[in-house]
């Protein structure tokens, strides 16, 4: 199951770099963890709102990162979105970060895990967040 890419842009702060002017390798995951947020926010979830209405919230448990090329100070990034595969209690994305020009930069492929926010074991999936991640295929 793949489903339609979402796109987002991010540029690129002196905060995000080192000395040198380089992203920061784990910047890149925080750039992907926005990403995320900003698709459950198109797809009508707020995160806060799902803590408040199912006690849940959404962890990473897994990611496997590949970097490519380095991304500089005030560049503007894409990074692309894909669910890959829905599982009863998690979701797996595939995200790639590309540069002005459209050369990657980085790809990672991220499991999000649905815990509950209080034990933080895992927990199903609310049934109507599932049909809107279905839908969105």
């Amino acid at each position: 199951m793949i489903s339609e890419r979402f796109v987002w842009r991010v540029r690129v702060y002196y905060e995000d770099t080192d000395a040198a002017g380089i992203v920061y390798h784990a910047n890149y995951l925080r750039f992907m963890e926005r990403a995320r947020t900003e698709w459950l926010r198109t797809l009508g979830f707020e995160q806060d709102a799902l803590l408040d209405d199912f006690n849940i919230v959404f962890v990473v448990n897994q990611t496997d990162v590949k970097y490519v090329r380095a991304a500089r100070f005030n560049e503007e990034l894409t990074v692309t979105t894909g669910l890959e595969r829905l599982r009863g209690a998690s979701l797996e994305f595939v995200q790639i970060i590309e540069d002005c020009d459209q050369r990657c930069v980085c790809t990672a492929s991220n499991r999000v895990a649905c815990v509950d926010a209080s034990s933080f074991k895992p927990r199903r999936i609310p049934g109507q967040m599932l049909r809107v991640f279905q839908s969105a295929n």
